[in-house]
């Protein structure tokens, strides 16, 4: 899929949740955004708001948990198609460094996909300065094609 047709399922499978992407103008500043998709390979963001924020003034971990579990679910979708029904059976993160108050970048890459199940893993980053700040795996189940 490309980053629009995954745009375009997202919002119309997810509407309680906003994406975007990179290069769209006008795009709402707390959208998660598509960067890029590639074999076997995507790039999110999530923009810095400051709701995001725990005490302490840091990127809470939900916010980074949620990056790390579209930004697999996104790759995993970008090669087997808009199926809504795709879902995270197993997450593990682990958080590294302290982020900063400012926009995180995930690199997602399926590390295999089977008939069944998928299992990604994603790098969060902070965009300035690119200190890694969390390390996630993931593995999601994909129903059978007459569940799809």
């Amino acid at each position: 899929m490309s980053v629009g047709e995954l745009l375009t399922f997202l919002n119309e499978a997810f509407p309680q949740i906003r994406f975007g992407a990179a290069d769209v103008a006008g795009a709402d500043p707390s959208e998660i955004e598509i960067v890029r998709i590639a074999p076997q390979r995507c790039t999110v963001r999530l923009p810095y708001h400051p709701r995001n924020l725990r005490p302490g003034g840091t990127i809470s971990g939900p916010a980074m948990f949620t990056l790390a579990d579209v930004g697999i679910y996104l790759v995993i979708l970008a090669h087997i198609g808009p199926v809504g029904l795709a879902v995270t059976t197993n997450m593990n993160i682990n958080f590294l460094n302290k982020p900063e108050p400012q926009n995180l970048i995930a690199e997602c890459e399926i590390l295999k996909l089977g008939k069944r199940l998928a299992i990604g893993e994603a790098r969060l980053y902070s965009e300035k300065g690119g200190v890694l700040v969390a390390q996630a795996s993931g593995t999601y189940s994909i129903p059978p094609k007459s569940l799809k």
